[in-house]
């Protein structure tokens, strides 16, 4: 068995504070209508103390607006096809209900975001009568539809008439619900001056927490956070043994390069897409899941659970049908629960600090990965061994560490092995 070392110096620095909510902060991300039997908020609502127990900061919720009938795909259609932008979706509940949601949620210390799709609407959305001039036009003068996304039509952001529409239809949701902000959907497709307009407008009286899926350093000026997919895509191709795990020694360096130091990425190895469309983390990770789950935690970013991830949602959900998650067994609850309170509670993990990015260690093989991230006096080391043998490396420092995963303490200057395909979080208390 090789011996791989790993040499940990000793850091002493300022305590570092956390700015705001946000910097620790995670995102859970709701599928109402596959999350219980009944899909309705009431029945998701009696999920929240137990979410809540998991760590949760931010509730997600996919879009809670009536889904369009004209040109529906499959027999419930697509979330993503919204009807009207300031009703609810009467297969959810009704606003009574959804305000009840809401208000457990803030009760229990949680904020509330909902799924915002700004860049089209359902062929029936009351706009196409009201202001049909809102909309994009092909040759012959008919809706355009992006890419091949038949149920939708495009907005056209040209008009000031439909930049204002939108930003109130957002407005009324703060106004008259008191959420705390918006996942933006595609918001690379809609213009970026429209997303400043409307955070500007929006955030004089109510603050918001503004997610966009977009990977773009331009829109990281406006939003809060935006996706991860390169994190995602090279994980991927890790899991498929097209790329090394030092590739992500790499990716780091292209983050690096591509965004400001400080920024906030959200990280994840599922999500409504990810599973209904390219397959169930286990379909892309086998028995490698704990071990992915910990790098998308624990590498710079801010983590994203999933709708019955942490039941070890094995299935991809249909997407225009119903197709109920089980909630059986909780296989990945104690990892992400773990996860997520040391993300609490260690500021080496906190989003928006530009000093605490990973440093990768030089002394391991291809097929594994040690990296620390450091904050003051917090320091937390993550020993990953993609092989297929178990990987020993020599830890070399003044202090005892803590595996906060395994629940267990090692003297300084340790031998510690990781079993293969496996990962171990240590802590370190600088004095």
């Amino acid at each position: 068995m090789k011996k791989f070392v790993l040499i940990l110096a000793l850091f002493i620095g300022v305590e570092v504070q956390a700015q705001d909510w946000k910097a620790n902060a995670n995102v859970y991300e709701v599928n109402i209508r596959q999350y219980t039997p009944q899909g309705t908020f009431n029945a998701f609502a009696s999920h929240l103390p137990r979410i809540k127990r998991l760590g949760i900061d931010i509730i997600w919720l996919m879009p809670v607006q009536p889904i369009g009938e004209k040109n529906r795909k499959g027999e419930l259609g697509s979330y993503y096809s919204v009807k009207d932008y300031t009703a609810v979706n009467p297969e959810f509940g009704t606003e009574a209900e959804f305000q009840n949601l809401v208000n457990q949620a803030h009760a229990l210390g949680m904020k509330v975001i909902i799924d915002w799709v700004a860049n089209h609407s359902a062929w029936d959305n009351p706009w196409t009568v009201a202001h049909p001039d809102w909309y994009q036009k092909d040759s012959t003068g008919g809706f355009m539809v992006p890419y091949d996304w038949t149920d939708v039509i495009a907005l056209d952001y040209s008009n000031k008439g439909m930049r204002k529409g939108m930003i109130d239809a957002m407005n009324y949701w703060v106004k008259t619900f008191g959420i705390d902000g918006f996942r933006c959907d595609v918001a690379y497709l809609v213009p970026v001056d429209f997303w400043d307009q409307a955070r500007k407008t929006i955030d004089k009286n109510h603050k918001q927490y503004w997610l966009a899926e977009a990977e773009s350093p331009e829109l990281m000026k406006t939003f809060d956070v935006c996706y991860n997919w390169k994190l995602l895509h090279t994980m991927n191709s890790i899991a498929k043994g097209e790329k090394s795990p030092t590739d992500i020694i790499d990716y780091q360096k292209d983050i690096d390069t591509l965004f400001k130091k400080g920024v906030t990425l959200l990280s994840f190895v599922t999500n409504h897409d990810e599973n209904s469309w390219n397959g169930t983390e286990y379909d892309r990770y086998g028995d490698r899941v704990a071990l992915f789950t910990i790098l998308a935690f624990t590498l710079n970013g801010q983590p994203l659970v999933y709708s019955g991830q942490e039941a070890g949602l094995n299935k991809a959900l249909r997407f225009f049908a119903k197709d109920t998650i089980e909630w059986d067994t909780f296989p990945q609850e104690e990892l992400i629960t773990q996860l997520l309170e040391l993300r609490h509670t260690e500021p080496a993990l906190w989003s928006g600090n530009s000093e605490n990015f990973p440093q990768f260690s030089k002394h391991v093989n291809a097929q594994c990965l040690v990296y620390t991230r450091k904050s003051g006096q917090s320091e937390i080391t993550v020993l990953a061994n993609f092989s297929a043998k178990p990987a020993t490396f020599f830890v070399r420092t003044n202090q005892e560490v803590e595996d906060v995963l395994g629940n267990r303490i090692y003297p300084p200057s340790s031998i510690i092995t990781v079993p293969a395909g496996q990962a171990i979080v240590l802590k370190i208390t600088n004095q």
